[in-house]
C-alpha cells in the first residue's frame, strides 16, 4: 500500500532521532574526566629567622 508509505518514514525518522540523542546522552554521561592536578607548586621551605 503506497499510502502507508510516508507513515513508514515517519516512525523511522523518529525511531533514529531517538536512538541518536539517547547514544549521545550516553556518551555524554559515561566518559569520565580525570581531576586535573594543580600547576602551582608551593614553596613550602619557609625560614625563620632568629634576631
Amino acid at each position: 500500500m503506497p499510502q502507508m508509505a510516508p507513515l513508514n518514514w515517519v516512525t523511522l525518522l523518529a525511531y533514529f532521532i531517538i536512538i541518536f540523542f539517547m547514544f549521545n546522552i550516553l556518551n555524554y554521561f559515561i566518559f569520565l574526566y580525570s581531576p586535573m592536578k594543580p600547576l602551582i607548586k608551593v614553596n613550602k621551605n619557609k625560614v625563620y629567622w632568629k634576631w
